[in-house]
């Protein structure tokens, strides 16, 4: 089986390694409360587009698909931002930086206490067998 040689070949067999190299656990109901919570695109703040899940830490630098590393991005900024280090992206976009580090704390930790309280173990039912 012959094997592309081109750029976009290997830099998507590359991509593959490293997904299939880390354990991604983002689910399906995380990423649309994700999208809830911050209301638009996390960086620019776009409306009305369609939003892609960004890793604020990249998959090329250890990042991971979690509910504390994935913030929604119109595809300008996920471009834009590639695999580059989020604070100094954000200062050369002359975003505020502090603005989105701070919504981006506050959003995951009441994200992480509202999957942790639905995945909590329920205490069993004294009344029950």
């Amino acid at each position: 089986m012959a094997v592309a040689r081109t750029r976009r070949a290997r830099a998507a067999r590359r991509r593959k390694r490293r997904m299939d190299s880390v354990e991604h656990d983002l689910t399906d109901a995380q990423w649309v409360a994700i999208q809830a919570a911050w209301g638009g695109c996390a960086y620019c703040g776009a409306t009305g587009t369609p939003l892609q899940r960004d890793c604020v830490l990249p998959l090329s630098r250890g990042g991971r698909y979690t509910l504390d590393n994935i913030a929604p991005a119109c595809r300008s900024c996920n471009a834009s931002k590639c695999n580059d280090e989020v604070t100094g992206w954000l200062r050369r976009k002359r975003l505020d930086e502090s603005a989105f580090l701070l919504r981006h704390l506050e959003i995951t930790a009441e994200l992480a206490r509202r999957f942790a309280a639905e995945g909590a173990p329920r205490p069993e039912d004294p009344d029950a067998g």
